[in-house]
């Protein structure tokens, strides 16, 4: 199990994909909170299982559920560096299902609601998952 623990942990990145990680965890966090609490402008989860619904997404409140702990919690995750890899999976899953089901068919452009903000997230998540946390995260303390 030890060797199990350290491969999730472990991370010879350094400080560069550390502050990728914190700001795109930020930015997953700031999403969930949306989804799960209507912070920023939001529509919590009664408004988002309304939309999930509506574009085949079912069950609506499952889904928005789903989405919107992943965005929180992983993102909380991604902030600290604590299992920033499992983390980083499970967003990746999230951003792949938010481009098929949602952007793609608008194109590339944000401005369209395209998928090429999604698909910059999904991009730092891969990147996170291969990497690791990198410095200043928990996971390179636990794994030194």
């Amino acid at each position: 199990m030890n060797t199990l623990i350290k491969s999730v942990v472990a991370t010879q990145a350094g400080y560069g994909l550390a502050i990728v990680r914190i700001i795109a965890g930020l930015t997953f966090a700031a999403h969930g909170s949306q989804k799960l609490f209507g912070w920023f402008g939001g529509h919590g989860l009664a408004g988002v299982a309304q939309w999930m619904e509506s574009i085949g997404l079912a069950p609506g409140y499952l889904m928005a559920l789903l989405a919107g702990s992943a965005e929180f919690f992983g993102g909380l995750a991604l902030i600290i560096g604590l299992l920033a890899r499992p983390a980083a999976a499970l967003l990746a899953v999230t951003m792949l299902v938010a481009i098929v089901t949602v952007h793609l068919s608008n194109g590339f452009f944000m401005s369209n609601n395209g998928y090429e903000f999604a698909l910059a997230l999904l991009a730092i998540s891969l990147a996170i998952l291969v990497e690791g946390a990198g410095k200043l995260s928990l996971d390179r303390q636990i794994a030194s």
